[in-house]
């Protein structure tokens, strides 16, 4: 035993590895300890009679622009961090979360099986490519997988209310959909498709663990939870609760729908300041 183990130490040393101090590689100064183990801040009780007055609204958010950059990188996990699709997957085939059916069940009736949900994550599709041997196109059948560059807008929907036992207005966000890019046969952009909604109630368990970027200090990493819940995002309204149940796009459009969009947002933050106006 010893006829072997003192050449393999030799040839350790030779190779610049001193086995008496072999250790783990850590990539910082100190491990991560606080993340891992968060949770979500739990939602205050609500009676139905302590709700005076209460809006649904569903609201886009676009990651083009640059203040939801942190939900959109990295397109692969880095450093822990990975971006909120990345993280919606993981936890739909983990079963932590439940993908509901289609794009307009944002009522979360219909339930998606973990098998139907992952099939939308990666589809089989066919191309005509060129054969090199005979030079004619053939028709092949490729994978494609659904990416973290592929989803551009994420929709929330909401429920703004005024609690009149501590006289706050306050939100909740109710569900969230996904919404990808659809191309053309030679991958350009055609249009936006949306894909299953989430309870975001379930999902706030697994995005109150999962870090994003911090733009201000690297020791001090917010969660998907934390954005949410501090409203550290961009986004504009496309639907309010109304008897038609319409998009606002349904009877404006243009500068006119930003302009309706804006009066919805603007509804709301006065009526919490007429309360209190003097």
């Amino acid at each position: 035993m010893k006829k072997i183990l003192i050449p393999f130490l030799l040839g350790l040393c030779l190779l610049g590895v001193n086995p008496l101090f072999a250790q783990e590689v850590l990539d910082g100064v100190y491990i991560k300890e606080h993340t891992p183990t968060r949770k979500p801040i739990p939602y205050t009780h609500l009676r139905n009679a302590d709700v005076m007055w209460s809006k649904r609204i569903w609201r886009e958010i676009d990651l083009r622009q640059k203040i939801n950059h942190p939900f959109y990188l990295p397109d692969e996990p880095i450093s822990g961090r990975k971006s909120l699709f990345d993280v919606i997957k993981e936890g739909i085939k983990e079963g932590t979360i439940t993908a509901y059916n289609g794009p307009a069940d944002d009522e979360f009736s219909v339930p998606l099986t973990k098998d139907d949900a992952e099939k939308m994550f990666s589809r089989l599709d066919t191309q005509y490519v060129d054969n090199p041997e005979t030079g004619e196109m053939e028709m092949k059948v490729v994978a494609e997988n659904l990416s973290s560059s592929d989803i551009k807008k994420y929709r929330l929907k909401e429920e703004w209310f005024f609690d009149k036992q501590k006289s706050v207005l306050e939100v909740r966000i109710i569900g969230m959909q996904l919404i990808k890019i659809k191309k053309d046969e030679n991958g350009n952009f055609r249009s936006y498709e949306g894909l299953f909604w989430i309870y975001y109630p379930q999902a706030r368990y697994v995005f109150a663990m999962a870090e994003v970027f911090n733009r201000s200090n690297d020791a001090e990493r917010l969660t998907y939870e934390d954005l949410f819940w501090k409203r550290m995002f961009g986004s504009y309204i496309y639907k309010e609760s109304n008897v038609y149940n319409r998009l606002i796009i349904d009877y404006t459009k243009g500068m006119e729908a930003q302009l309706e969009a804006e009066r919805i947002k603007e509804e709301i933050f006065n009526y919490e300041h007429d309360l209190w106006h003097y």
